[in-house]
């Protein structure tokens, strides 16, 4: 620690010093979740990284094709919902800390069926709070829980929208507009509550819009990049003048390591790329680089470009202040936008038949060939 109490980056944590440790990691077969499970098994090869994923629609172990061997790492398919499943789980494995991902995650989806989003964003995150309560009540009744964290990963959509000035902070009321938004708030509300009445060591990260590779193709830079790829209408909602702060997944990562090992118990941190784009400008972005790698004549691509009506409830703008984390742990982001951006444009027309077995729906068969007899 410093002399004003803050993480000292180049300490051993409590976590650290705890050696050989059983980590869960729920959603990892999913984008963000990917990201931090492959950082973490090559990273920590002392951790056992058990990765728990539903395999929904969003999960895909295509993403994890380059770490499925590793000693150190393990894949279970299963339900965060199933609370006696959980249960079990957390008995055979006793793990010492969670990192939660797993959640149903697009405005759009949520609109259409908002009790998937209850389920699984409530309910599910409720069944592995009890559960890791159950297992960690012991040192939860004695001084030192140090070695046990319950991670929360959020979103800034619980923060609601902002105008045209201002950013959010880790002190923003909450606002939630959407029932992804609102099912993601009451989440955090609820790990923030078990904190708070048992004792339970948490800690909650809200982050801006990730981008980069794996990325499931219903979200706006990876659809429009295959949208562009195959001459297709790039779908943008109303005029285009929704405000993102866009984050580099590898960066998201990096920072969720960083609080994993280094942040405090009890605390919030707000996790942003201090890079707002104009949904319309990002498109007309991507078009130029996608013009350039596919020999196109400049401006073929930005004629794909067809506004439709605008989705329901639509914040106009969301920014964070990340000047915490930042302060406290020393995370900025090191990936420009217009960096990271054709990084993963070449990341995508690298990998064509990774978008094409998700546009087909092959890559759940993945599983099956992997898995299922193991």
């Amino acid at each position: 620690m410093d002399n004003n109490g803050n993480a000292n980056a180049n300490s051993p944590s409590p976590l650290e010093r705890a050696g050989e440790r059983c980590i869960l990691i729920t959603g990892g077969a999913g984008f963000i979740g990917s990201h931090v499970v492959r950082l973490f098994v090559n990273k920590y090869p002392d951790y056992t990284i058990v990765n728990l994923d539903k395999l929904t629609y969003a999960g895909n172990l295509e993403n994890l094709r380059d770490i499925e061997h590793k000693t150190n790492y393990k894949f279970i398919k299963g339900d965060i919902v199933d609370s006696d499943f959980i249960h079990q789980l957390f008995d055979t494995y006793k793990f010492s800390a969670v990192i939660h991902l797993a959640a149903e995650s697009h405005v759009d989806r949520s609109i259409a069926s908002p009790m998937e989003f209850v389920t699984t964003n409530i309910i599910g995150t409720v069944n592995l709070l009890n559960a890791a309560r159950q297992l960690w009540k012991p040192a939860l009744d004695t001084v030192d829980s140090s070695a046990n964290l319950f991670y929360h990963i959020s979103t800034d959509e619980v923060y609601g929208t902002l105008g045209e000035h201002g950013l959010f902070t880790e002190k923003t009321s909450y606002d939630p507009h959407s029932p992804y938004s609102a099912s993601k708030a009451s989440s955090d509300h609820m790990v923030r509550s078990y904190a708070d009445t048992y004792g339970l060591p948490a800690v909650i990260t809200n982050c801006s819009n990730n981008y980069g590779p794996f990325h499931f193709p219903e979200k706006l830079i990876p659809l429009a990049l295959n949208n562009i790829k195959n001459n297709k209408s790039i779908p943008v909602y109303g005029k285009g003048e929704n405000i993102r702060d866009w984050l580099f997944v590898e960066d998201h990562a990096k920072a969720i390591d960083l609080v994993f090992h280094k942040g405090k118990a009890g605390q919030t941190y707000n996790i942003g790329g201090h890079n707002e784009w104009k949904n319309i400008d990002l498109i007309k972005l991507l078009c130029s680089i996608m013009d350039k790698k596919l020999n196109r004549t400049p401006g073929t691509s930005a004629k794909l470009i067809t506004f439709v009506t605008d989705r329901a409830g639509h914040d106009l703008r969301y920014a964070i202040d990340a000047s915490k984390i930042k302060k406290e742990l020393g995370w900025v982001p090191s990936v420009r936008f217009e960096e990271g951006l054709e990084k993963t444009v070449d990341w995508y027309l690298a990998n064509e038949s990774w978008l094409n077995n998700v546009t087909s729906g092959n890559y759940k068969q993945y599983y099956e060939k992997q898995y299922a007899q193991r």
